[in-house]
């Protein structure tokens, strides 16, 4: 079961640019919540195989303020796994587009459910995710 969290894990790379930007001049955050939701349901959806509803989001923190010239990875983790949900824990790390520095800018919890064609809860397949 780790390595199959491991290998689900999901990485995106973005570069800041002005029509990512709010009136402060730094990243909106509805943005950076779009592009979690987007890696947290990659994620989710690699580990299960399965159709995947964000039911919810839990604990977004913004640590940092990101600006213009840098590049952000996104990164989701399945972080527990219950019959029906699981959660995607997703931070978002900044660095210099010209420079070393690097930090943790937001992070957060975004929960998913199985859902079956009718868009009805539906039990995770465990069979399918490798021992």
């Amino acid at each position: 079961m780790e390595e199959h969290i491991r290998n689900s894990e999901t990485r995106q790379f973005k570069a800041i640019f002005p029509n990512t930007l709010n009136s402060n001049n730094t990243l909106f955050g509805g943005q950076a919540m779009q592009w979690m939701d987007e890696v947290a349901y990659i994620t989710a959806t690699r580990f299960t195989r399965q159709r995947m509803f964000t039911v919810n989001t839990e604990k977004i923190r913004f640590l940092k303020a990101i600006e213009p010239n840098s590049i952000v990875e996104v990164v989701g983790r399945i972080e527990k796994v219950h019959p029906i949900k699981l959660r995607v824990k997703v931070e978002i790390y900044v660095e210099e587009m010209y420079g070393q520095l690097r930090k943790k800018a937001i992070e957060g919890i975004f929960v998913f459910a199985s859902v079956d064609e009718n868009r009805r809860p539906k039990k995770i397949d465990y069979d399918f995710i490798p021992n």
